[in-house]
């Protein structure tokens, strides 16, 4: 069993949190993020932390209150710190440039891909082959990262493709002849 909602979230002091009975809003020096929340979690504010307890003894109460905890510990942190993803493109040829909102990537098809970016991202390339995404929003961020990645996926034997900066390609040995 999961012991993460029992570990209160801590509130900086630039950040204002407003709880209601079924919306949790965060705002801090970065921005502003709302959550609707479930009646399987009581949030309760404490001083300068809030705590989370499973509203009764079922499984998915219990599931869902380590949920909604880590959701608000992320929505805490994105508005005083935000969150940056990076990603890399390896292969010849293979480039980013950021245009306002706008990423234009070519990864060696017949057609450059122009990705737009949501509301709330932010996008940078500080070189041809790296592409940093900044933003309030961890899901977000997430996704739109996953997307772009999905234009060209590492493949396994020359490794090339769009990857995140930290993650490791295993590289096939190719077939003897």
């Amino acid at each position: 069993m999961s012991r993460v909602a029992k570990n209160p979230v801590a509130i900086p002091a630039k950040v204002e949190v407003a709880l209601t009975a079924n919306n949790i809003a965060v705002s801090g020096p970065l921005g502003k993020l709302n959550q609707p929340l479930t009646n399987a979690v009581k949030l309760a504010r404490e001083g300068d932390s809030i705590t989370f307890v499973a509203a009764n003894d079922s499984q998915h109460s219990r599931a869902m209150s380590g949920t909604v905890r880590a959701l608000v510990a992320n929505m805490v942190q994105g508005v005083s710190q935000g969150f940056s993803r990076k990603l890399t493109l390896v292969g010849v040829g293979y480039k980013a440039q950021a245009q306002g909102a706008m990423l234009n990537l070519d990864l060696g098809y017949s057609h450059p891909i122009n990705h737009k970016m949501p509301a709330g991202v932010t996008v940078q390339t500080p070189s041809q082959t790296e592409v940093v995404l900044t933003g309030v929003d961890k899901q977000v961020i997430g996704q739109v990262a996953a997307q772009i990645r999905a234009y060209r996926a590492p493949e396994p034997y020359k490794g090339k493709g769009v990857r995140y900066s930290d993650e490791v390609v295993i590289i096939k040995e190719t077939k003897k002849k």
